[in-house]
């Protein structure tokens, strides 16, 4: 199906959609998991309903160029209202369903949003508590309609009843809607899109109809995508990874987009749909990972030696056999075994036993988690990409899988290293402008097209692969002239179950201190098997046990970091165990649950000041914000640890 179009004929989404009409009428396009069942719509029912939808927008006054944000969780209807504000000449802004009322505020402002769809109250709610600070707003269209009855519906509209009016005006309004389809040009606006915001506000990336369908068709042709896979969209609709794989992969290819019912369910209906093509950040797949190793702790002597025994060996020769590479008979039948017993449940449990391709992108993940998952046979590769990109830089072709590369240059995609070490890009791919701020536009993208990612790394000439090291502004030097690369350590941490995040400290200083967050579900199964009580995070982190379990961490990762020459100077000598989960909604990462570094730093000067004082304690108070906006504080002693290092010199004489 992907090689069935040209792109010449093909210009537009809903252009896609009408051609995946023709030719996949009566196939799956979108399914749903409501109330327990999957609902499903074909092509063809899939067009009738954003036609519908875009007839009702025309008919609610909706003009050429007019801002539509989209707010929800992954709906089919909510990635309809997408496609519908592409036929009526308007412009879809997703936002992240989980930002604050203020944060929207900040959004709907700069774009301009005239028109809002929500997909329940919550988000209603949001909008309304903001809708004073919009000058442009007009009107907000719910999905569900629970909770809403008693609201003023002066300018509150239910999403079926735009699309009942569009569809008693049909005859009145198709022509014009035709006209308006057949309008926009390849270079046209597509979608706006806004970035997590790590270093300041976030800023509205505009890609073009040419940046999203090339990316999508030479990613697919890359991937050998068909109309035959199934994915699972879960991932924030805000995200130009789920844009890009959702609905510009899924409508150039023509297959079907499969919605959990919620966040709690996710696990779940990811093994009912059991994906060919599955996409997920480092922390999913971390989540999993810790979800597996809790179970392998609750599991007897026997079954826990089985799978250890089971898994050292699949790290011995998985990724060998999945690559194609020569492996023994006896090893063979060995893997064979531990397939039918271990590594196979082991995939249907997580919902992976039919992904013919894997993705993780978003960050770094460490490499033992990658390996773990590889080492099973499951086709895991890294893609490296940027919302200015739309989506793609590099990527891992089969056979090429590695864990510390990122891959060879997407499909009409050009590489270049600055004299600093900074990765630049060109390609079909590269954004339009940020929407209203032409001094950042300038700063990112020269005038011939080459885009500054902000991160550090280089070329190796031997096979072409792109190596990143970290965030360019990240990356530094300790006093000693060493190089500084936080997530590299901060990688090999969070491999451990017991460890949710790190965050590593130590540019232009003598020595390197990290904050660590425990990962709650982790760690409190080990006190609940251990008779251990507790009252709260901040208590089962402070608990004596499980600072001296992280201790055990630090050192093993140190001696591993130690065995890294360029990288040895980067050993936590000391560290601390915070007592509160770093969180968006304090600022203290991105939507898309990246680290907001500086803001860590200015926030937690006072216990950075004490790693590096030689205190063995610290009393600190932290502002926090509850479920419900609120602002609080907490109060907490926290204790210091020294972690045992390498020497380098005692390191380089053993090499």
């Amino acid at each position: 199906m992907a090689q069935s179009g040209s792109v010449s004929g093909m210009h537009t989404i809903p252009a896609l959609l009408a051609r995946n009409v023709a030719q996949l009428g009566d196939k799956p396009a979108y399914r749903e998991k409501e109330f327990g069942i999957w609902q499903s719509w074909t092509w063809k029912e899939t067009a009738d309903e954003i036609e519908a939808l875009a007839l009702g927008f025309v008919n609610l006054g909706v003009n050429e160029g007019d801002f539509i944000a989209i707010i929800g969780r992954n709906r089919p209807y909510l990635y309809w209202s997408m496609v519908a504000a592409q036929m009526v000449g308007a412009i879809p802004v997703p936002l992240y369903q989980d930002a604050g009322a203020e944060e929207m505020a900040y959004v709907l402002g700069h774009c301009g949003a005239r028109f809002v769809i929500a997909g329940d109250q919550e988000q209603v709610d949001k909008v309304i508590e903001v809708q004073d600070q919009l000058h442009q707003f007009e009107h907000l269209i719910y999905l569900d309609p629970r909770g809403l009855r008693k609201y003023d519906h002066t300018t509150l509209h239910e999403y079926s009843h735009i699309q009942a009016q569009g569809r008693a005006a049909r005859d009145e309004l198709i022509g014009e809607l035709e006209r308006r389809i057949a309008k926009p040009e390849f270079d046209d606006t597509c979608v706006m899109l806004y970035t997590s915001g790590t270093t300041g506000k976030p800023k509205g990336v505009v890609l073009s109809n040419r940046n999203v369908i090339e990316s999508a068709r030479n990613s697919s042709e890359f991937d050998h995508l068909t109309s035959g896979e199934d994915i699972l969209s879960y991932l924030p609709m805000a995200w130009v990874g789920d844009f890009i794989f959702s609905i510009g992969q899924a409508y150039w290819n023509g297959f079907c987009v499969n919605c959990p019912e919620s966040a709690e369910t996710m696990m779940t209906d990811l093994r009912e749909i059991g994906p060919t093509y599955f996409f997920a950040p480092p922390r999913v797949f971390e989540t999993q990972l810790t979800t597996v190793m809790i179970r392998m702790e609750d599991a007897g002597p026997f079954k826990r030696r089985l799978f250890e025994r089971s898994m050292a060996h699949a790290r011995k020769v998985g990724t060998k056999i999945l690559d194609g590479q020569p492996v023994s008979l006896a090893d063979r039948v060995k893997y064979a075994i531990g397939n039918a017993f271990i590594y196979g449940p082991l995939k249907n449990t997580l919902g992976l036993t039919r992904v013919r391709v894997g993705y993780t992108a978003g960050e770094a993940i460490g490499p033992e988690i990658f390996d773990f998952y590889r080492s099973m046979g499951i086709n895991l590769k890294q893609l490296y990409g940027q919302t200015e990109a739309t989506v793609f830089i590099t990527a891992q072709p089969d056979g090429q899988v590695r864990s510390d590369t990122v891959g060879v240059p997407c499909p009409e995609v050009e590489l270049k290293i600055a004299d600093n070490g900074e990765v630049f890009y060109r390609s079909p791919g590269v954004f339009v402008e940020y929407y209203k701020n032409p001094e950042s536009t300038a700063g990112t993208k020269d005038a011939e097209g080459w885009v500054a990612t902000g991160d550090a790394g280089f070329i190796e000439p031997e096979t072409g692969h792109l190596r990143i090291i970290d965030r360019a502004k990240d990356v530094g030097k300790m006093a000693d002239g060493s190089l500084f690369a936080p997530k590299y350590v901060e990688n090999k941490l969070k491999f451990y179950p017991n460890i949710l995040e790190a965050v590593v400290f130590g540019n232009g200083r003598t020595e390197c201190v990290a904050f660590i967050n425990i990962d709650l579900a982790a760690v409190g199964n080990w006190a609940e098997r251990n008779n251990i009580g507790y009252s709260s995070y901040q208590e089962l982190a402070g608990h004596p046990q499980v600072l001296a379990t992280i201790q055990e961490h630090v050192e093993e990762v140190n001696r591993s970091v130690a065995e890294d020459t360029m990288l040895s100077g980067c050993q936590v000598h000391r560290f601390v165990v915070l007592h509160k989960e770093l969180d968006a909604d304090d600022g203290e990462l991105t939507r898309t649950r990246k680290v907001r570094r500086r803001i860590i730093e200015e926030k937690f000067a006072d216990i950075i000041g004490a790693l590096y004082d030689g205190s063995d304690k610290i009393s600190t108070r932290t502002e926090v914000t509850y479920e419900d906006g609120r602002k609080g504080a907490i109060s907490a002693t926290l204790q210091i640890r020294d972690a045992a290092v390498v020497p380098v010199a005692q390191q380089m004489a053993a090499e």
